[in-house]
């Protein structure tokens, strides 16, 4: 009998030190509760292009290939400077030299000389003037060009918009629930966001002129904004 009753004890003890260890609900006496994801969204134009550009060099020895990949380096600095792009605004992403091989049947490969590669990232505050600039850095040596991505400078603001227009959506919807029963929204519950608010590139366009003066264009089109939210209401 001892031990049927210790055994009832423990099986008690079990389920109040579970329940002390789970957050409660609110308690609601009347009501009904109801759950709206919704998403809002902000449009934005584009103010800040990156674009990584780079300079490969090829030479019979090393030294002979990293002198040459930094003399064109030097070249497409100082044009990034000439057009008024900020130190602060490049950044050396990339350097490496790697030995060129010649491969034979049932021989050891050989070295034939070595390339040297050299790539910054830049940014652009003035979107528009990029496709020239690029054009500059082109005929100052640069041989890899990738991007643009375009961007916001700063897109606090406008997340803070989408997020105002999510819960705009998320109260209009539960408005509508509400009418549909025979409710009206009471007031908001819980208010949680959904995820990272996020920044969504659109595509971008480079385009060059066919003519005497050819020049590359880049097109800033819009770009999404949007963020998630979660909202609990309470209808009565």
């Amino acid at each position: 009998m001892r031990m049927m009753t210790a055994t009832l004890v423990a099986t008690a003890a079990l389920p109040s030190m579970a329940v002390a260890q789970q957050p409660q609900p609110p308690v609601l006496t009347d009501g009904t509760l109801l759950d709206v994801v919704a998403e809002g969204r902000s449009v934005r134009t584009p103010d800040l292009a990156t674009i990584d550009a780079g300079v490969v060099t090829q030479g019979a020895g090393a030294a002979e290939a990293l002198s040459a990949n930094a003399a064109r380096m030097d070249r497409v600095l100082a044009a990034l400077k000439r057009a008024g792009v900020a130190d602060r605004d490049v950044r050396t992403a990339t350097i490496s030299l790697q030995p060129q091989y010649r491969y034979g049947e049932n021989v050891p490969p050989v070295i034939t000389g070595y390339q040297a590669s050299n790539r910054v990232t830049v940014r652009f505050r003035e979107v528009a003037q990029s496709g020239a600039i690029l054009d500059a850095l082109v005929k100052e040596g640069a041989n890899q060009i990738d991007g643009p991505t375009l961007g916001l400078a700063n897109a606090d603001a406008a997340l803070d918009e989408a997020r105002m227009d999510a819960i705009a959506r998320a109260r209009a919807r539960a408005e509508l629930y509400a009418k549909a029963a025979g409710l009206r929204v009471e007031r908001i519950v819980s208010i949680g966001e959904g995820g990272a608010a996020d920044v969504k590139p659109m595509p971008v366009a480079m385009m060059a002129r066919m003519d005497a003066a050819p020049a590359t264009k880049i097109a800033a089109g819009e770009q999404d904004v949007t963020a998630t939210v979660n909202v609990r209401f309470l209808l009565k």
